[in-house]
């Protein structure tokens, strides 16, 4: 994910000087500075000590870790602080840090790494109007963004977006199997199930109505296509997708209270 924000920082014209990567893995800080030609750095402590805008592009699991080594270095310098990582709430991070940082919570999604990501938005009490917009600009490098004013609400972004790639996914893996059960041969039923799930994305996108209109749209009475909406709601796929996104909401406040307690 941390490749994927520089190269669209670069895409969006940022000076390759402005951007430094930190990697333990001396072969990836390597690949890094070959691949996008920025400075990478083993330590994280000399990047706190000279950025304005730090980006923690890490695994939740080793998210205190990292915060309470670049503490010190973030108290001296007060930067602006973006998280990334799934599940942990700005008040633990704000200990971590040692208090009274700007931290800003992003819940971005996978697409980001084709730069046509999903993310959520939180700003901590801490972050002034102008580290709002630096925190936009850094993720709108990778898609979309929006704002939640209730960081309770980043558990449903994870259900919604984070996880969301995930249950297309499922969706077009399910269309694809089938129109091969149907007699479709497998290259045949894996374009036409990715080009149609794009073209209704796309559809969606530009159109400016809803989902539920435009499925109105190509739902003629009688058809083939009001045929298979009748089978899948009879199937109760609304209700699958409600449980589902209580489950991943649900699983959600649970790691951020299990990774919490590590404080």
């Amino acid at each position: 994910m941390a490749r994927s924000l520089a190269k669209g920082l670069l895409t969006n014209g940022w000076g390759r000087d402005y951007l430094l990567i930190s990697d333990f893995d001396p072969d990836a800080r390597q690949r890094l500075r070959e691949s996008l030609e920025v400075e990478a750095l083993e330590s994280n402590t000399e990047i706190a000590e000279r950025a304005d805008i730090i980006v923690l592009a890490v695994k939740p699991q080793v998210l205190k870790s990292v915060a309470e080594e670049i503490g010190p270095a973030v108290q001296a310098r007060q930067p602006l602080v973006v998280s990334i990582a799934a599940g942990i709430r700005s008040d633990d991070l704000q200990v971590w840090l040692g208090g009274n940082v700007a931290v800003v919570r992003a819940m971005p999604n996978t697409p980001a790494l084709v730069g046509a990501g999903a993310t959520g938005l939180y700003a901590g009490a801490d972050v002034t109007p102008a580290q709002r917009d630096e925190a936009e600009t850094v993720l709108r490098a990778a898609g979309v963004v929006v704002w939640v004013a209730d960081e309770s609400l980043m558990d449903v972004v994870t259900a919604l977006s984070g996880s969301g790639p995930a249950y297309f996914l499922l969706v077009m893996e399910a269309l694809e199997a089938a129109a091969i059960a149907q007699g479709l041969d497998a290259d045949t039923a894996r374009l036409l199930t990715l080009e149609t799930a794009f073209g209704a994305a796309k559809m969606a996108l530009e159109d400016g109505e809803s989902p539920a209109v435009l499925r109105e749209r190509v739902t003629s009475p009688g058809g083939t296509t009001e045929q298979a909406i009748k089978s899948l709601e009879t199937n109760n796929i609304r209700a699958a997708f409600e449980q589902a996104l209580v489950a991943a909401t649900e699983r959600s406040r649970e790691l951020a209270e299990l990774l919490g307690k590590a404080k």
